[in-house]
């Protein structure tokens, strides 16, 4: 299976590496997420000689993008859950262990389970935690098991689908949007979309509520726009000025309270997504700076920190790409070649990225928004051109991004695990 054609301007930048033998580089990639996965695959495939070691405690990773359909019953779990096979059979050393320590003077990793790892560079993609701290109050990560926020995929994308599975024609589900910056912005009326198809389908009397603690979103024109079209008034977003901005949760009685307690939301099932910052690990090596998130020189992803260490995909303050599994694939092979430049004494090339955040508002509806981005005077900056779906798009072209979007997920999934 081919190589993703991004990687073409990429490829050429790393050429030179080919013909140097790396076999005494160690490279340890932290976190087999869309990032991580995507860097060792490609640290591999421009420099095969290299020693690449991918550090994983789980045996395979649920994708997040994709996890709405789970909850919308258009896919299984099953659909979303891929394997480290092919980083193995592209020569990538997968270790399954947690990363618990991370010594940026002795250029180690420790493991879980007591061992000790040598790197000569470093890439940490440890992707999300939460800020229970800043959560509303009545809410903590204990309460995560009965109000689940499904924004990691996988026991708790399971868990909400049981939940809206159990509910009672009739019954309202309420979500609690996150604010910014966050992982896949469009993700939460994406999910709203999906319930509300699975609603639609099998509970008609029920009802969503989308409680927000912003005044726009990611797509919206085309969301309220579908939303209308497609659910009627099944849907109602409400932003901050309107009673959005939650306060507080009784947890006992799935209430959602806002405007000190005048705005009561009662839910059937409540979906609260909390606030967020990079993965524990990063956290703990001391990659983050105030904002929770990590700072790196956005030209190589390189900490800026810590030197030796490369932070990617959400954890990382990555200028005007958002924090998405198409931008963490991208950064994942910028990374690559900048590791092996790094190696071979060169300076990094500025390359050209791009990401692409489909939506699913139907089985046969799909929206998107897309740009390129560049490296200028010291960060990331989106170029001219980009946008979003038309808003007066006949059907038809909605039916024909619904298809975009199933393949979409399977080049990506392709492209990073093989």
């Amino acid at each position: 299976m081919a190589l993703g054609g991004a990687t073409l301007g990429l490829g050429s930048l790393a050429s030179q590496a080919s013909a140097r033998n790396h076999a005494k580089a160690h490279v340890i990639v932290i976190g087999g997420g869309t990032g991580g996965a995507t860097c060792a695959r490609y640290l591999k495939h421009f420099s095969p000689a290299m020693q690449v070691t991918l550090v994983e405690p789980s045996t395979d990773y649920a994708t997040c993008y994709g996890s709405n359909w789970v909850l919308g019953g258009i896919a299984e779990m099953s659909d979303i859950i891929q394997t480290y096979d092919g980083l193995r059979a592209a020569g990538v050393r997968v270790v399954h262990d947690r990363a618990t320590t991370i010594d940026p003077e002795r250029r180690t990793v420790r493991l879980g389970g007591g061992n000790t790892l040598n790197y000569d560079r470093l890439v940490v993609s440890p992707g999300i935690d939460f800020r229970w701290e800043n959560a509303a109050e009545g809410m903590t990560a204990a309460h995560s098991q009965d109000i689940p926020h499904a924004w990691k995929a996988g026991h708790q994308t399971r868990l909400l689908r049981a939940q809206l599975e159990a509910m009672p024609d009739g019954g309202v589900f309420v979500m609690v949007a996150p604010g910014n910056p966050f992982r896949c912005p469009p993700g939460p009326y994406e999910r709203a979309s999906m319930v509300a198809h699975y609603f639609k389908t099998h509970k008609p009397k029920s009802k969503i509520i989308i409680l927000d603690n912003k005044e726009n979103f990611s797509k919206q024109g085309l969301f309220l726009s579908g939303w209308k079209e497609l659910y009627g008034d099944m849907i109602e977003w409400v932003p901050s000025t309107k009673g959005g901005q939650v306060e507080r949760i009784d947890t006992a009685t799935l209430t959602a309270l806002s405007d000190g307690g005048l705005n009561e939301f009662k839910a059937t099932v409540l979906n609260y997504i909390p606030p967020q910052r990079a993965g524990d690990i990063a956290v703990n090596a001391g990659l983050t700076n105030e904002t929770g998130w990590c700072p790196v020189n956005q030209l190589t992803f390189e900490s800026s920190i810590h030197d030796n260490i490369h932070v990617i995909g959400d954890a990382s303050i990555a200028g005007a790409m958002p924090k998405s599994g198409h931008s963490a694939n991208s950064q994942g092979k910028v990374t690559a070649v900048a590791v092996i430049r790094a190696f071979l004494g060169q300076d990094m090339v500025a390359p050209s990225t791009a990401n692409t955040c489909y939506s699913l508002v139907a089985p046969d509806y799909g929206i998107s928004v897309a740009n390129v981005y560049s490296f200028k005077e010291g960060s990331i900056q989106a170029e001219q051109g980009g946008g979003v779906s038309p808003a007066d798009a006949a059907r038809g072209v909605r039916q024909q991004e619904a298809i975009f979007t199933r393949g979409w997920y399977a080049s990506i999934t392709r492209d990073t695990w093989g």
